[in-house]
């Protein structure tokens, strides 16, 4: 009997460690890919969600939505649509598993790249991505449809200057609201 505890929990602790790698390797594909994983506190989105003035009915798409936390929150708090775009199908699956577990209907989240995302949809786009990715997605925000708000946190579009209509500076991070 002892033998058969012995080796469940060696079956157990080899799963967690398993876990953990596939995890950590889909953290450092993210960072490879441009984005790496970092999440932002309850109360920052709160704040950026607030002065964004979302309204029921509208699209809300985050790009690079990690587990999803800023996407469901939109969706929660404004009932508005949501749609999360992440590279890393760890953190899609993990998305999908707190928006089930919460009961949100309006939302649905996709393993793929930010470029392959349409856009056009979207009353409104959120992104917490690395500069030099930011700067490749350009070419795709010139083509959003008048009046859609793109949130770019942590960095500023460059080139976007005239379409900034407001900065809500925080640390470590400041937001940045546009107008299309």
């Amino acid at each position: 009997m002892t033998m058969i505890l012995y080796f469940l929990i060696l079956f157990v602790e080899l799963v967690i460690l398993i876990l953990v790698a596939v995890y950590g390797v889909t953290l450092l594909f993210s960072s490879a890919m441009g984005a790496p994983y970092v999440p932002t506190s309850k109360k920052r989105i709160d704040e950026i969600l607030k002065e964004a003035r979302l309204k029921k009915g509208q699209t809300f798409l985050e790009l690079g939505s990690g587990d999803g936390r800023i996407v469901r929150n939109a969706v929660k708090q404004y009932n508005v649509s949501g749609i999360g775009i992440d590279i890393n199908p760890t953190l899609t699956f993990i998305a999908r598993l707190y928006a089930k577990k919460e009961k949100l209907k309006n939302i649905i989240f996709k393993t793929q790249s930010v470029f392959d995302t349409d856009l056009a949809k979207a009353h409104v786009i959120y992104l917490f991505l690395m500069p030099q990715l930011i700067v490749k997605l350009l070419p795709k925000f010139s083509q959003l449809p008048a009046n859609t708000l793109l949130i770019s946190h942590g960095f500023k579009l460059e080139g976007w200057d005239k379409k900034l209509y407001k900065v809500v500076k925080t640390e470590p991070f400041s937001t940045f609201f546009y107008r299309a």
